[in-house]
């Protein structure tokens, strides 16, 4: 049937009401009480989780399975946020996915239901098999999945054409297990979860100072007098770091945020431990200045801070005094008058543009920065994810530097990791790209030859797959499918292999995203008892603040076919490699072995066994912090990157004009990375949805567009493949003109995979430059 022109109509703006209603309260208080409710009593084991949630990140319980932020060491009774208490409950549900499940629904049907929905079902129960002839999963043994995974692997051509993909929730026991078998199978593939979030983090701290982790210890925010927060979201996304930043703000210190939109996490925050703040709905103001920059504008901003702080400095020295700390810069540091030289011919014009704030604005920060004697600078992925992401981490390094705010208490740099053991899991070696310090290492106890040529990163994983020139693919937890960017690209990279392997708690999108042939392995979570031949078993993390401590489950598994991951991955190993070079059973029945090899490959874990009995683990250390820069030249590097013309790169800038916006994606409040245990964001005002758009009102009205309008989003790239999502209802948002956000991973189909950050490879998934039209709702008369 043909329908006119006057058929196809926008949706109303009136629905607007049914979704959007503008939070008035604090981050945390009693909505935060009333979610962790909620969400315990829907996990069907309400009486039993409340006991679960009491061991959260205790010294005899587990770590929390969501955010890598880390212990005071106090002896305090609740040490779990709402997103804590949400993954808990999430992991400890009594829902079985098990056969009965897969016989009732084919793999296509489940494929069109919402990533919710598929994490709701609850947790895998047994190992199974995909038919393609039925097209549903079929129950299948352990042991003939580890058959087909060996006799598989082996069949390949050379060992690069398989890939190993690991999450960030896997424990140090783990990933150090799975890098051992796939070194010694004879890769160095190994993307990872780092690779799409804080790879720029990694990159740009070891080439400015050696060691690509924070230098921080948690305790030194007790100590600082100012902390200057960049590109993060802690409210959502880590919330016990709103309790630390409260605790710098109640002594008097300094809180500076830059993030590009107001998020209530750094605007007030309610404690719900705080039975005064509580009963009297009181709250904590959790910032002493907030800068709203535009998307990408982070680099610019300290780059016109220092070009202040130069000015401040030839003002001191007329007076006989300093801004910098010119004894630490002659010391400790190569490349300062380079860099000083760049920003001083930096053109305040170009700041102010890219930045999207006035000179007052950066004055006034660099003021904050001046004064203080102490400064710790914290950011996230609002600073990771775009092409200069590597430039702006250095330049926030440099900044630090200026002062000597590295490598003194109450003072440094601190990247805030996602998941709880992604810093971990680079430790034990899950890196494409590893050192020869590491593989000599691996090489002299294991007897074995290490490949030394770089593996394969998540986006050159895809780009492998697309060619067929990668044909396994063995993911150890996450939800590879969902979490990377360019969606269409990514899953028909994934059903051109051979085979796809899937090692998960709970049902997602890539098991439904299948290879030829295609497995899942139901692996135990951290609240699980995990019992193996000598008894039951203890795993360990490394936290943000390079704290080691043991964790271990408190629940009984829900099915005996659940095996942990270190079982499932010497499992594999065995079948893959015999006895070589370890006896790989031997491992599983005991992790104590498995921490006397890591001992023995990693510096910093001696006597690593009697270590995770202290209380609250035990530090790694940091070389960076001791001031001993683990550079080329013995010195922390000032590196002098020009500011880009254009964040964006020069193919899609030239694409630019009036109707072009700058998007970022970001989670929802009710989200942890892929992960999305509802459909509300209660801070941004969300209520049952997900597709919408949060736009700065200006651009609306100058775009003739309205609140609650449904839009299809285009971005642009340089490859003539149209990414498009469709029907996406406009949100007003305090964002700054020019800028959008939108929700991920319903937005990954607009992350083109080449779009990557300068050196760190990072997909770009806070900066695309993207299209809004009026969504066309077809009406039939």
């Amino acid at each position: 049937m043909n329908q006119s022109k006057s058929d196809q109509v926008p949706s109303a703006s009136s629905t607007i009401e049914t979704y959007y209603h503008p939070y008035q309260g604090s981050a945390g208080g009693w909505g935060a009480l009333k979610a962790t409710t909620r969400h315990w009593l829907q996990s069907r084991n309400s009486t039993r989780n409340v006991k679960t949630m009491l061991k959260t990140n205790q010294p005899h319980g587990f770590d929390c399975p969501g955010c890598a932020w880390g212990e005071k060491h106090d002896p305090s009774m609740i040490r779990f946020c709402e997103n804590g208490a949400k993954a808990v409950n999430w992991e400890a549900t009594s829902k079985r996915v098990d056969a009965a499940f897969f016989a009732r629904y084919s793999v296509s049907w489940l494929y069109q239901q919402s990533d919710y929905f598929l994490e709701y079902q609850g947790r895998l129960t047994e190992p199974m098999r995909y038919d393609p002839v039925s097209d549903h999963y079929l129950p299948i043994s352990w042991n003939d999945a580890f058959a087909l995974i060996a006799e598989t692997l082996k069949g390949l051509d050379h060992a690069d054409q398989a890939e190993f993909y690991t999450s960030g929730r896997a424990s140090n026991e783990a990933a150090f297990l799975y890098q051992l078998f796939a070194r010694a199978y004879g890769t160095n593939n190994f993307p990872d979860c780092s690779n799409m979030c804080h790879e720029a983090s990694g990159y740009g701290l070891t080439s400015s100072i050696g060691v690509g982790k924070g230098t921080v210890e948690i305790e030194d925010f007790e100590q600082a007098d100012a902390v200057f927060v960049f590109g993060q979201n802690p409210g959502t996304n880590h919330p016990r770091m709103l309790d630390t930043l409260r605790e710098v703000i109640k002594r008097g210190a300094q809180v500076v945020c830059f993030n590009n939109l107001k998020e209530r996490g750094l605007e007030r925050f309610t404690h719900p431990q705080n039975p005064v703040e509580m009963l009297s709905n009181g709250y904590t103001r959790m910032n002493t200045a907030y800068y709203t920059p535009k998307i990408g504008g982070d680099m610019a901003a300290v780059r016109g801070m220092v070009k202040v702080l130069i000015e401040l400095e030839e003002a001191a020295q007329q007076r006989g005094e300093a801004i910098f700390d010119h004894a630490f810069i002659a010391e400790h540091t190569d490349g300062m008058a380079a860099y000083l030289a760049e920003v001083a011919a930096t053109p305040w014009q170009h700041i102010i543009e890219q930045s999207g704030l006035s000179r007052e604005e950066i004055t006034a920060a660099a003021q904050v920065y001046a004064r203080a004697d102490r400064v710790i600078c914290t950011w996230a992925m609002g600073v990771t994810q775009h092409r200069h992401s590597v430039p702006t981490v250095h330049e926030i390094v440099n900044l630090l530097l200026l002062r000597g705010n590295i490598g003194k208490h109450g003072a440094g740099a601190c990247p805030v990791r996602g998941h709880s053991n992604v810093q971990g899991d680079r430790t034990m070696g899950i890196n494409e790209r590893p050192s020869e310090v590491f593989i000599n290492n691996l090489e002299r106890r294991f007897d074995i030859k290490v490949p030394r040529h770089h593996g394969h990163a998540t986006v050159e994983t895809i780009q492998a797959m697309l060619e067929g020139s990668s044909k396994v693919f063995i993911g150890l937890g996450g939800n590879f499918a969902a979490a990377t960017p360019d969606t269409a690209l990514t899953e028909q990279a994934l059903r051109r292999c051979e085979l796809t392997v899937q090692i998960s708690t709970k049902l997602n999108r890539s098991h439904l995203v299948t290879g030829k042939q295609a497995l899942i392995l139901p692996c135990m979570g951290r609240t699980d008892i995990d019992m193996q031949a000598s008894g039951p078993q203890r795993v360990t993390v490394e936290d943000s603040f390079s704290m080691v401590h043991a964790s271990g489950g408190v629940l009984e598994p829900l099915s005996a076919e659940i095996r942990s991951e270190p079982a499932i991955i010497a499992a594999m190993a065995e079948a893959t490699l015999g006895k070589q070079p370890v006896d790989w059973s031997a491992l599983a029945a005991d992790y104590d072995h498995i921490r006397d090899l890591i001992a023995d490959v990693i510096p910093g874990f001696s006597e690593f066994n009697r270590k995770i009995d202290q209380p609250g683990g035990f530090y790694l250390g940091n070389s960076a912090r001791e001031r001993q820069w683990q550079t080329p030249t013995s010195k922390a590097i000032a590196h002098c990157h020009s500011l880009p013309a254009h964040i964006l790169p020069e193919e899609v800038a030239s694409q630019l004009n009036s109707q072009t916006l700058i998007m970022q994606t970001l989670r929802s409040h009710d989200q942890y990375n892929t992960t999305i245990y509802g459909l509300n964001d209660r801070y941004r005002g969300i209520r049952g949805e997900r597709k919408v758009v949060f736009i700065n009102p200006a651009d609306m009205e100058r775009l003739s567009l309205h609140a609650g309008q449904e839009v299809s989003i285009r971005s642009l790239w340089g490859d003539n493949i149209q990414r498009q999502v469709e029907g996406f209802k406009l949100v007003p948002y305090d964002i700054p003109a020019g800028n959008v956000a939108a929700y991920y991973p319903e937005t990954n189909p607009l992350v083109p995979l080449n779009s990557v950050g300068d050196f760190s490879r990072t997909p770009t998934s806070k900066s695309i430059a993207v299209i809004l039209t009026a969504h066309q709702s077809m009406r039939i008369a």
